[in-house]
């Protein structure tokens, strides 16, 4: 990163943060995150990734107004501080949001932690959480301008369906017939909310003390208005998933951790929203992160990220679209 030209970028805006050093933060699947510190500042810089990009993804900048328009209200983000649109600072749009004390949970808890009852206490912090996000009134926050409430559901398909294409999709038939299979089963939409569209652990820090308390939600760039349900649907598909290549949350497989139709369960009590159709969600989440970790997979064989996840090879997608389908055909929970 050019710390130097970002250096006097910043004075100039009245941000000091002197000789600052930036070192990567988060899991790196998709926009880049930098720990910016400088001094006794800290702050988070927010990019997209290296090479060529699809139209009408990583938008850094789309994510840091969803994120000023926000806060003061009932979701939990961080504030942002710096937006700029100016490419030759850095090599492409960026802003700065501040630096939240936190962890992420992944495969352990924090030391200290009372791990008989940190599990139930985590669930329903997350559930909590993201049940404040579906509540906001996105017209008083003016958030009209991110989404088209009606034919959401339509549009995700289309949408990922054409990322697939875009790519060598000659290796993995399943993704078109379970597109098929949710394209035939479309259900009929409760009425729309704010959706994050990536909303799972790896994108929540929480407190690093107990009581247990979800501080911060990351990662708004997939944010729009549609179907609450699609939120649901990926945060309990993920929930307590069996071990394999794509492993996001192995801390949730404990036992000290309720089970993923228990998170819907209390999400649906929360809300009053039917969740019958859960199944079609949970499918259609677990192929949207098949199309998007073949797209990461791509850019990090062309060098353009380091992660070591999407470098261990292509079995995720497989592995992802068999899970998919599996659910698809199996009538029941996953």
């Amino acid at each position: 990163m050019r710390l130097e030209r970002l250096g006097r970028h910043l004075a100039a805006a009245g941000i000091n943060l002197g000789d600052a050093e930036a070192n990567p933060l988060g899991d790196g699947h998709s926009n880049l995150t930098y720990l910016l510190r400088g001094g006794e500042m800290a702050m988070v810089l927010r990019r997209p990734p290296l090479g060529t990009l699809a139209a009408s993804t990583h938008d850094v900048l789309r994510e840091a107004r969803i994120l000023s328009r926000l806060q003061g209200g009932v979701a939990r983000v961080p504030r942002v501080l710096h937006m700029c649109a100016d490419e030759s600072v850095i090599g492409a749009p960026f802003y700065l949001m501040e630096y939240v004390p936190g962890t992420v949970l992944s495969d352990s808890l924090p030391g200290g932690w009372d791990a008989a009852t940190a599990g139930r206490a985590i669930a329903e912090e997350f559930v909590s959480a993201l049940v404040d996000v579906h509540a906001i009134d996105w017209a008083a926050a003016g958030l009209d301008e991110i989404g088209r409430p009606a034919g959401y559901l339509e549009r995700q398909l289309r949408r990922f369906d054409g990322l697939w294409r875009e790519g060598d999709s000659s290796g993995v038939p399943l993704i078109g017939e379970i597109h098929a299979w949710l394209r035939d089963r479309i259900p009929e939409s409760p009425a729309a909310t704010v959706v994050h569209g990536d909303y799972r652990l790896g994108n929540v820090l929480f407190g690093a003390v107990e009581p247990v308390r979800l501080e911060v939600i990351l990662d708004w760039e997939m944010a729009t208005l549609g179907d609450p349900l699609a939120d649901v649907g990926f945060l309990t598909s993920l929930w307590s998933a069996p071990p394999g290549r794509i492993d996001l949350n192995p801390l949730t497989r404990s036992a000290a951790f309720p089970e993923a139709d228990e998170l819907a369960a209390h999400y649906a009590r929360l809300t009053g929203r039917d969740i019958g159709s859960l199944r079609w969600y949970q499918v259609l989440a677990l192929w949207k992160l098949a199309v998007m970790v073949q797209r990461s997979q791509r850019r990090a064989l062309d060098g353009l990220n380091e992660d070591p996840l999407l470098l261990s090879g292509p079995g995720g997608v497989d592995e992802l679209a068999g899970r998919a389908w599996d659910l698809a055909r199996s009538g029941g929970k996953q």
